[in-house]
């Protein structure tokens, strides 16, 4: 079956941080978003303390994450007024705890203008709730909407402006932010907005490993490499994992393509221990982290594999508590079970993000992937970043202050953040499924907060591949194979691969540069590729720079570029 990668595994290094000068105003307001994390482990139905870590969050140049606060703020708003609402009662009594105190500079400091910014009060002096979390949800739409367009989230930014606007028609913050918004439209379209639906919806974010992130293990050490190459040993016998020595993908074409030396960094890679002969398998992966975004679509829920046909010999399993999810073997089911299954058996997810438009077929399926990895947390008892198929993968990230934003006066152009974002795919959907799943999006916090789904989307845009329908194109089943991953990309690769149920790396019968024989040496890298190298030099470097974020600087496209350069005419 034909086969599209989404967008193929980057090799940077992680820059240590430890060196770098740290801004005593970053410092600060790291130890303040502790801080109210902190409360917020201890209180998480308060309304407040959301946007309170909201506006730090902004002032750390953090949008998407801000608004993700924000947006939970919101529908604790909600859970105030309506007396139906599942938590209801402690959103109320979160909120009580303000009535009787003055009033809250953060849903005033100069912005709320239209809105009556002082509540009325009851016979024993308390603030009027459902008025207190109204003028909260005013406060909400405000960080909402100008958050979203910093993202770059122009339909989504618009749309709470409107809501907000509903409720406050004068709330000269909200008009402002409508008016840079059609502004920031226009420029990026060129061409008057004349409906809603006509703005953009897509983003960047910052793509890096957060300063509070404790999750991610050294890569490099003993400990992990000893649990990698055990994992590795039953599915690549003749493989191991060592540190490699990559060349750093560079921003712009390179002058240095003639050179013998050139940058480089350090990630992990595949390495044979012994001679593996042409066309011999190198390593086959079996991996539960995958997806479908067809509802009805043959294709065993587990691997992702084709389900086999129908009849009485038929080695297709039902679950006998959802029938509906059929896997294609008794092993497939029973791995399942053991993994992730409970957490969403019967719980009518199936129908999330399925059969949606061709343009949206890459982000549901990478939506997808995250809702597997949040099952298998979720049975597990663990963190969704400690979940044993991902907690390894590098998720191309960069460090935290190359993201940072210059506010001094002379300061260059803002940052070029790399992580697609949405708010529909990296916030709402995701706290969707959460619930879905009978999950509590309060009182998880630790291990649900929009960070780590971002964290996680970094991961999966690094090493996910998929498959293309046959019948219209478009990828509709994908997966992550943390091994298959770590076989880092060159335009020289000696293997190739194909994917169906399982992830199958075999030794090349011949190379691509002089169609140099097959095989691979013991001591030999495993090189992968995640392009197709029989495209020219400048197209696959295009294609490295969109999805890896730099110019490929394997040895074949620094020959290719460079005899391009002296055979060009002056």
């Amino acid at each position: 079956m034909p086969v599209v990668y989404l967008t193929p595994q980057a090799s940077p290094a992680m820059m240590d941080e430890s060196e770098e000068e740290v801004d005593p105003r970053i410092e600060s307001l790291l130890r303040k978003r502790q801080s109210l994390t902190n409360d917020l482990l201890e209180n998480p139905y308060d309304l407040i303390l959301y946007i309170k870590r909201a506006l730090v969050y902004s002032d750390l140049a953090y949008p998407d994450l801000a608004a993700g606060d924000a947006y939970r703020a919101l529908l604790l708003t909600d859970e105030v007024r309506d007396e139906g609402f599942e938590y209801h009662t402690q959103a109320v009594e979160a909120l009580t705890g303000y009535a009787k105190g003055p009033f809250l500079d953060i849903l005033d400091h100069g912005s709320l203008s239209g809105t009556q910014s002082r509540l009325p009060v009851s016979d024993d002096g308390e603030k009027d709730l459902p008025a207190f979390a109204s003028l909260a949800s005013i406060r909400c739409y405000q960080i909402l909407s100008l958050n979203l367009l910093l993202c770059g989230c122009l339909r989504s930014a618009y749309n709470f402006c409107e809501r907000g606007l509903a409720i406050s028609p004068n709330n000269q913050e909200l008009l402002n932010t409508r008016g840079y918004i059609h502004t920031v439209a226009e420029r990026r379209i060129r061409r008057p907005i004349s409906n809603a639906n006509d703005l953009p919806d897509w983003g960047m974010v910052r793509r890096e490993v957060y300063p509070w992130n404790s999750y991610e293990p050294d890569r490099f050490s003993d400990e992990s490499l000893a649990t990698l190459n055990a994992g590795l040993a039953e599915m690549a016998p003749k493989c191991t994992v060592e540190v490699a020595q990559l060349p750093i993908l560079l921003g712009c074409p390179s002058r240095t393509d003639g050179y013998d030396i050139i940058p480089t960094c350090n990630q992990l890679g595949l390495f044979a221990k012994e001679y593996i002969a042409p066309g011999e398998d190198v390593l086959v992966e079996y991996s539960l982290v995958t997806a479908n975004n067809r509802l009805k679509e043959p294709v065993c829920d587990a691997c992702s594999g084709e389900l086999p046909r129908l009849g009485s010999d038929s080695t297709a399993v039902n679950c006998p508590e959802c029938y509906d999810t059929v896997f294609c073997t008794e092993y497939c089911f029973e791995q399942a079970q053991k993994l992730y299954h409970p957490a969403v058996c019967d719980k009518d997810t199936d129908s999330i993000a399925k059969d949606p438009d061709a343009k949206d077929a890459d982000a549901a399926l990478h939506l997808l992937l995250l809702a597997r990895v949040l099952a298998m947390a979720a049975h597990q008892g663990i963190h969704p970043l400690d979940v044993n198929q991902i907690k390894y993968i590098w998720g191309d990230f960069i460090s935290s202050k190359t993201n940072e934003i210059d506010l001094s006066p002379k300061a260059g152009p803002p940052p070029d953040w790399t992580l697609p974002f949405s708010f529909s795919y990296n916030i709402e959907t995701p706290l969707h499924i959460l619930e879905k799943m009978d999950i509590d999006i309060y009182a998880t916090i630790a291990d649900y907060d929009i960070w780590v789904f971002n964290t996680l989307y970094s991961k999966f845009r690094g090493t996910a591949s998929a498959r293309k329908n046959p019948r219209d194109g478009r990828p509709d089943v994908a997966a992550v194979h943390p091994y298959w991953c770590l076989a880092n990309h060159d335009c020289n690769p000696n293997v190739t691969w194909e994917w169906g149920g399982r992830m199958v790396l075999k030794a090349r019968e011949t190379r691509v540069v002089g169609n140099a024989p097959g095989g691979i040496e013991a001591g030999e890298e495993i090189l992968n590729h995640y392009c197709d190298v029989d495209l020219p030099v400048k197209e696959r470097r295009e294609w490295a720079r969109g999805s890896l974020g730099g110019w490929c600087m394997c040895g074949r496209c620094r020959s290719e570029s460079s005899n391009s350069q002296n055979n060009s005419p002056g």
